[in-house]
């Protein structure tokens, strides 16, 4: 049995509870048994593995306690990497009682030390292909899917929009749990205040998605991102991405796509969503092709390798064979 540790509540819609499950799916289809949990709780473990080197400290030293010899595995969030381990308040023992770390993208590697780095494996996560959804033709839709948490500076969008020119037919249909008091309240009053914006809340998984799929761009104004999932499902589900320009997301979408802005810019990111609404045939279709070339790095069955390669190298079970 692997205990796999993620601070987020239990069936959430939280990046770090959908990487869980997705986790657990892929670590079951490799023959393991898997259990997730908030926090230690007692049994009979072969391994830990643990989403969030700060959350989950305890979980992490109560285990090797309990179970000195059985490996540790530590997957880094972006609020442990950025701006660096030590203003993130990341523990250096903590650090030191993995034998394996996990990062969700290359560029997660520069915030670690050569000795960390040599027990580091990057598994970008994967999404299955998205269906298409029917856009609307009476509007550009553009899709925000975030919580209203700073760090994400989940308005910038909004803010942008009432930048555009008054012939636009943008707007911002944006998806997420209100996670602070005051982002919430700023967020309804944005809705009733700026006709292209429309705060939905938060939103079933499944409905997050079409959403996704039906809108005509992803925009992402995170300050700081480990290896974002929704970029992942966005390159699933063709849509293209306006990414702040943060490592998190050059890891993925690469240091020439065309699609980053200055962290908090918001004319810049104004700029970008008009030329991506006028210039079909130009700007928005190179931002469109570059996420279609990306497409099989999110493939399902390069994290499946990856984390069977995790497993052989901590001497765990021979998983099944990995389908290519």
């Amino acid at each position: 049995m692997i205990l796999l540790v993620t601070p987020a509540a239990p069936a959430s819609v939280h990046g770090n509870d959908v990487t869980a499950r997705r986790w657990q799916s892929i670590l079951r289809e490799l023959g393991c048994d898997v259990r997730v949990t908030n926090g230690y709780e007692p049994g009979e473990y072969a391994a830990l593995i643990a989403l969030h080197a700060r959350k989950s400290a305890n979980a992490i030293r109560t285990f090797h306690a309990k179970h000195p010899g059985a490996p540790i595995v530590l997957a880094l969030t972006g609020t442990d990497l950025y701006p660096d381990l030590v203003t993130s308040g990341v523990e250096q023992d903590i650090l030191a009682l993995a034998n394996r770390i996990i990062v969700l993208q290359p560029q997660a590697l520069a915030q670690l030390d050569t000795e960390q780095r040599a027990r580091t494996t990057v598994i970008v996560q994967s999404m299955p292909d998205i269906p298409d959804e029917a856009p609307r033709h009476d509007v550009f839709e553009v899709a925000v899917l975030a919580h209203l948490r700073d760090v994400k500076d989940p308005l910038r969008t909004a803010e942008a929009s009432r930048l555009l020119p008054a012939e636009s037919r943008l707007i911002v249909s944006h998806a997420g749990a209100p996670l602070q008091d005051d982002l919430a309240r700023l967020a309804r009053e944005e809705s009733t205040r700026n006709p292209r914006y429309r705060w939905l809340g938060e939103q079933p998984r499944g409905e997050a998605l079409r959403l996704l799929a039906r809108s005509k761009l992803l925009v992402l104004t995170s300050h700081d991102e480990g290896g974002a999932n929704v970029v992942s499902e966005a390159i699933a589900a063709g849509v293209p991405v306006l990414s702040s320009d943060i490592p998190g997301s050059r890891g993925l979408l690469g240091d020439d796509y065309p699609g980053y802005f200055p962290v908090g810019d918001t004319e810049a990111l104004a700029e970008a969503l008009h030329a991506a609404e006028i210039d079909l045939n130009g700007y928005y279709q190179r931002l469109r092709s570059e996420c279609e070339r990306l497409h099989d790095l999110v493939a399902p069955h390069k994290e499946r390798a990856a984390w069977s390669d995790v497993l052989t190298q901590l001497s765990l079970p021979v998983p099944r064979p990995v389908a290519s």
